[in-house]
């Protein structure tokens, strides 16, 4: 009996459990202590969380401690957050175990399951649940750490959904944690932002006319508009301009809208 209920909960894509959402609390009263004393904390727009229903959260991404950074304000205005994270963190002892049992997402990297992780987070909104994705897919390589060219998942996963897309940026707490530093700085204690904007409207580039399809175009579109949100979130945190056109880490330079190297910023 217990073999089979664990063959059913493999095979759907998204099996919250009671226990596994009492363990995500405890774990997260915890890590809000934690947080609290290496990290103050100023959040503007956080009333614009919503309470009741599923909704998807796209935010930059610069270290490793952007998930307890996001995650704190959505859990706190009561929202279980759900994350989309690299397939290798499951794998890790301990970590991986707690993962699967607060119901995180994990994503295959460069494999067709990366279908099933969009079908995960699909239901996961449909439960009611707040969806963060990272639309980067991976910490900035911007030099200056502004958000670079993103692809097209969390795009995708807002046009089936049609839930909500919160737009978050936050700053201060890569000082605490350095992008791929591998020990914590808390002297002096830091002070981390954040900022979530309006929902992003993409009405208008969808067209009714192609009955539901999708085109890669489309897609684009969406996630350089996602991308454009984050930013200018971003840049009301730091009180400075972006510089001109996104990073593209394939190339390792700024591109611009259509992909040629951007001018260089004054």
């Amino acid at each position: 009996m217990g073999s089979d209920a664990r063959s059913e909960r493999e095979e759907r894509p998204f099996a919250p459990t009671r226990s596994g959402d009492a363990i995500l609390h405890v774990a997260a009263t915890l890590t809000r202590v934690l947080y609290s004393l290496v990290l103050s904390k100023e959040w503007r727009g956080a009333e614009r969380l919503r309470r009741e229903g599923g909704y998807i959260v796209v935010a930059n991404h610069m270290t490793e401690m952007d998930p307890l950074t996001i995650g704190y304000p959505v859990y706190a205005h009561g929202t279980m957050p759900r994350f989309l994270a690299k397939d290798s963190l499951f794998r890790a002892p301990g970590l991986g175990w707690l993962l699967r049992q607060i119901s995180q997402i994990p994503v295959p990297r460069g494999s067709m399951d990366a279908r099933k992780s969009l079908a995960a987070a699909r239901a996961a909104v449909e439960a009611g649940s707040a969806v963060i994705i990272y639309p980067e897919g991976t910490l900035t390589r911007d030099p200056e750490l502004w958000p670079m060219t993103g692809r097209t998942g969390a795009a995708r996963l807002a046009l089936e959904t049609g839930a909500p897309v919160i737009p978050v940026a936050h700053w201060g707490d890569q000082e605490l944690l350095p992008p791929k530093a591998t020990r914590p700085r808390p002297f002096p204690r830091k002070r981390a932002k954040v900022l979530v904007g309006e929902p992003i409207d993409f009405s208008d580039l969808l067209d009714p006319e192609e009955g539901g399809h999708v085109s890669r175009r489309v897609l684009e579109q969406v996630t350089e508009r996602m991308m454009a949100e984050i930013t200018s979130l971003l840049e009301q945190l730091r009180g400075e301009r972006a510089p001109a056109g996104r990073w593209d880490p394939r190339v390792g330079a700024r591109v611009g809208a259509g992909g040629d190297p951007a001018a260089p910023s004054s």
